[in-house]
């Protein structure tokens, strides 16, 4: 019987040692679970960014006047940073500090849409009306094409690096065709529509050569809506040379020749030599880590289902 009760103790000493080692286990499953979660959000901080905001209306400095600073940066669409939505807050806030004694549009951008690069071009227009006294300057970081060019030509003046590349001033429409893929695979196309035109575009069936005539008349138009943009901007700067409007770009050292660039600076420089406010205080506001993420997801759908969509890339 003393045997059997000694026996029992071991079992039961045994059995609770398993589940002390068992919750021992578990704890420290836990703690790698979440050691790697806060490593995994502290990588991707580290990709992304802080995700803060600068918020123009809070931002003080210890300066009398300052430089205030807006970047443009990547692709100008609907929904992300570099969207109308984002960048006219920015840019009245920026005026609208009274230290602001000049605003910088720090531009880094290969283009994109035409909507969006010209609601950002009228506001600077309006801005700068409404406040006289505050020059603004476009710097060209590696890149200012197209729609970048576009919201540029708004500023008093624009400078770029010797190296950037600066222009591409036309219009584009992406798409495929998979026509010859289908027959090759025998796949039948059935598209039902109410309307003789409602169908253009689509990838799956042959090019109309009307419709096709229609989309270059309607690029001819909005491509003419640019020129006449870069027109009133550069004024009689520009040269007279009709390569700057067919879509090509160049150096920012060939682009001064041509008159699309004013000299060569960077925002440090403008700020120092030609504002006279060497501080510099950047009013743009960003995206959250969550909403930097979604935007690049949907950038990338955007890019996939919408490519036949116009952009001045």
């Amino acid at each position: 019987m003393i045997e059997e009760t000694h026996a029992i103790q071991a079992l039961k000493d045994i059995a609770l040692e398993s589940l002390k080692e068992q919750r021992r286990a578990r704890r420290w499953g836990i703690f790698f679970k979440l050691f790697f979660v806060g490593y995994l959000l502290l990588g991707l901080w580290l990709i992304f960014g802080s995700g803060s905001s600068t918020e123009g209306g809070s931002i003080t400095s210890s300066a009398d006047k300052i430089t205030a600073v807006v970047d443009i940066n990547g692709v100008i669409m609907d929904g992300v940073e570099a969207s109308a939505d984002m960048v006219i807050p920015s840019l009245r806030k920026a005026f609208e500090n009274p230290k602001t004694k000049g605003v910088i549009l720090r531009i880094n951008s290969p283009g994109g849409s035409p909507v969006q690069a010209g609601y950002i071009n009228d506001e600077i227009k309006r801005l700068k009306t409404k406040h006289e006294g505050i020059p603004v300057y476009a710097v060209v970081a590696d890149m200012c094409a197209s729609g970048g060019y576009y919201i540029a030509v708004a500023a008093d003046k624009i400078y770029a690096d010797k190296a950037s590349i600066v222009g591409s001033i036309g219009v584009r429409m992406d798409s495929f065709g998979f026509v010859g893929a289908m027959n090759e695979f025998g796949v039948e196309r059935r598209l039902y529509t109410a309307g003789t035109n409602k169908g253009m575009l689509d990838p799956f069936l042959p090019e109309n050569p009307q419709q096709v005539a229609h989309i270059k008349t309607m690029l001819d138009v909005t491509h003419q809506q640019f020129i006449n943009v870069v027109k009133e901007g550069r004024g009689d700067r520009l040269k007279d040379n009709p390569d700057i409007f067919s879509g090509l770009f160049w150096t920012g050292e060939t682009a001064v020749a041509m008159g699309l660039v004013d000299g060569l600076g960077s925002a440090s420089t403008v700020a120092r030599d030609l504002i006279g406010a060497e501080e510099m205080v950047n009013f743009t506001s960003e995206k959250d880590l969550i909403q930097r993420l979604t935007e690049r997801v949907s950038l990338s759908m955007k890019s996939m289902v919408l490519g036949e969509s116009v952009s001045l890339r």
